[in-house]
């Protein structure tokens, strides 16, 4: 599978397969074997080159969100995007309280914003358009209701994760 990276200022792409506990990740020009042990909760060992390191992935990973992810004692706030995904129910934004947040599926830069505070929207109308990595990305609602705040504004740039809009 093949899911664009960014790690801290690294972003590029990692092509990986899973074959039982084993991943195989192919990064730039290089390949990496590694052992997957579940060690209770959120914790695993990672065996790769005769290394063993404890590794603690703290909260849910969701393509295009940031997670924080403990290597030993090292720290790392990792996100993975299935590109082919953009607009999945995760990236479009997620229902809290009642509210549903519009949120960048990865880093870019406004483009286009459809729509003003207090409009009323259907469900699938677009609402924000984003460019990242060369494509444009039309985030749509993903239910009816009313745009309670616009949070960006054309020429802005996002991260991955960053709330565009809200909608109750």
């Amino acid at each position: 599978m093949k899911l664009r990276a960014r790690v801290g200022d690294y972003e590029g792409d990692v092509d990986i397969s899973v074959q039982g506990t084993r991943v195989f990740a192919a990064l730039d020009d290089r390949t990496y074997e590694i052992d997957l042990q579940r060690s209770g909760g959120d914790a695993l060992l990672l065996m790769t080159g005769g290394r063993v390191f404890d590794c603690r992935v703290d909260g849910p990973i969701e393509s295009g969100l940031p997670v924080d992810v403990s290597v030993g004692t090292e720290s790392y706030a990792v996100t993975l995007s299935d590109p082919r995904r953009l607009r999945s129910a995760a990236a479009i934004g997620a229902l809290a309280g009642g509210v549903a947040r519009i949120t960048a599926p990865m880093p870019g830069k406004v483009v286009r914003v459809m729509v003003e505070a207090g409009a009323e929207v259907e469900a699938g109308d677009g609402i924000v358009v984003v460019e990242a990595m060369k494509m444009q990305n039309e985030l749509k609602s993903p239910r009816a209701g009313k745009i309670l705040t616009i949070r960006v504004e054309v020429g802005a740039t996002v991260n991955g994760g960053d709330v565009l809009a809200e909608i109750e």
